[in-house]
């Protein structure tokens, strides 16, 4: 089962297819008044900050998530404690990686901190792919990332073999029977306790509270007096968090994708079916089809899928599952719509080879049959992040809501609210991540309004949640997931300026 990332985890795959100390107040009494915190250790307040570490960087290695970056990409371990409220109870080492400022020393700024999303998203492999998209920020910023804690080269946590994972894409993500559904649950609840085995005692230290505590440190150790941030998708969240623990120490951050920061378990999942039909009506507009009729053309082949397995070339079977999750992935880029008409129109003939291929690329799958871990990561932190667990009997009786909202994701979205987290190992900490910051310098806030994994809704709610004064609004009328970096030179020039210059938008601009 696969739930459908809020980050960039996927921009990989998506290009593919298209072809020393600084400040110290942290602000965490906000976070004890704030009536969401679970009580939980991790969520509790911390012990005072550890003094600042001095980082040992040198020439980066190949990872699990790819090879050697080289040129002048270096590395380091920054130790943390596994849990903030403890931290005599041990410590576990979070991978960063940099490129120092490339103009004058004189000019510049700071670091500028990059979190890609997912979250699971592994910042060591993915940024050196995305800093030719900043090449005017890099002239004043050291470029750095990390991966998070529970991630790739962090303590990356995988819940099962490849074999395991493979077998699992054929249990039937929206059951339509007791055997069906009986398969589904036993599914989950055999992910998890593989997360335990594997995660022992930090799969209830992994959480984006531990994770923003964990980055305030991080900007100690790079010698940063404020907090200079880019944070994609589950990134914005990430980035909310920490704007309302430690709003003092907040200098330049853009927000962009913004994932809801009010939505529950059951919000977030009727949002993306919001956002991935609206997203899908486009792309059947943009092929000239009626959105109504092209979308019930799709679930009937959807149907007829379920009844019957497509062939493929390789041998594999092209499930209903795999389909939804093949048609998902094509929607995060416009530039890939072209390649889902042209497996549209190959499933139509009976061959499910070119959707199988997405689902694959969607699934951290290469062809000699080894998957990546991205969802591993993304499900120990969201299910740890998130409280709210709906049973079966719940999650019926919202299945009609879901498909009224999408015919065509909707019941996958759905039947994912009960099973993503279904017997967890541990509790979830909050209903939905408290983000208000007030003192807090401006954090600028940008929403796509064609936005499938993270509507452009999210974005108005978290540049409100933020507070008057703090959170400041800049609209794309654009398509895809993400708008910085995606076409629109209204963006990126009124981002740039932002994090260049510290010119702040007038609130509500919109780029066309």
């Amino acid at each position: 089962m696969t739930r459908f990332p809020r980050g960039a985890a996927l921009a990989a795959a998506v290009l593919l297819i298209a072809g020393c100390s600084g400040g110290t107040d942290d602000g965490a009494g906000d976070e004890a008044d704030d009536g969401k915190a679970s009580g939980s250790a991790s969520a509790s307040a911390p012990a005072p900050a550890p003094a600042p570490q001095k980082l040992d960087w040198g020439r980066c290695k190949a990872t699990s998530e790819g090879p050697a970056p080289g040129g002048d990409w270096q590395c380091a371990t920054l130790k943390v404690p596994l849990d903030h409220a403890k931290p005599d109870d041990g410590t576990i080492g979070l991978a960063l990686i940099r490129s120092k400022a490339t103009g004058d020393a004189d000019e510049r700024i700071g670091s500028l901190l990059f979190n890609f999303g997912g979250p699971g998203g592994s910042g060591v492999s993915m940024l050196p792919s995305y800093a030719g998209l900043t090449s005017e920020l890099h002239k004043r910023y050291d470029l750095v990332s990390w991966d998070p804690r529970g991630v790739a080269e962090s303590e990356g946590v995988r819940c099962r073999g490849d074999k395991e994972i493979e077998a699992g894409e054929s249990v039937d993500a929206t059951p339509d029977d007791a055997t069906e559904e009986t398969a589904f649950f036993k599914d989950a609840a055999d992910f998890g306790a593989g997360c335990e085995k594997a995660a022992g005692k930090l799969l209830a230290h992994v959480s984006t509270t531990e994770t923003a505590r964990d980055m305030d440190l991080m900007r100690q150790a790079l010698g940063d007096e404020k907090m200079h941030y880019l944070g994609i998708s589950y990134g914005t969240q990430l980035g909310g968090v920490y704007a309302h623990l430690f709003p003092k120490n907040v200098g330049r951050l853009v927000l962009d994708a913004v994932v809801d920061p009010t939505a529950d378990t059951v919000g977030h999942a009727k949002n993306q079916a919001l956002g991935f039909q609206r997203a899908l009506d486009n792309y059947l507009k943009s092929t000239g089809q009626d959105p109504k009729e092209g979308t019930r053309k799709i679930t009937d082949l959807l149907e007829r899928i379920d009844a019957e397995p497509l062939t493929t070339t390789s041998g594999r079977e092209l499930t209903q599952t795999l389909a939804t999750t093949g048609i998902v992935l094509p929607l995060y880029s416009e530039q890939s719509w072209p390649t889902l008409t042209s497996a549209l129109d190959a499933a139509e003939d009976g061959d499910g080879t070119e959707l199988l291929a997405l689902a694959d690329g969607y699934n951290e799958r290469d062809p000699s049959g080894r998957y990546g871990t991205t969802t591993h990561s993304q499900r120990v932190i969201s299910c740890l992040d998130q409280k709210q667990r709906p049973s079966s009997r719940e999650t019926k009786k919202l299945l009609p809501e879901f498909r009224e909202i999408s015919p065509v994701f909707g019941e996958f979205l759905g039947w994912d609210t009960a099973g993503w987290c279904h017997d967890w190992p541990v509790p979830g900490l909050t209903d939905s991540p408290e983000v208000s910051a007030p003192g807090a310098a401006p954090v600028l806030v940008v929403g796509n309004t064609g936005d499938p994994a993270t509507p452009y809704e999210g974005a108005r709610k978290m540049a409100e949640e933020l507070g008057e004064g703090v959170g400041v609004m800049l609209t794309w009328k654009g398509e895809g997931h993400g708008a910085y970096g995606s076409g629109s030179s209204c963006v990126d020039s009124t981002v740039n300026a932002y994090l260049l210059d510290g010119t702040v938008p007038k609130d509500g601009k919109v780029c066309t």
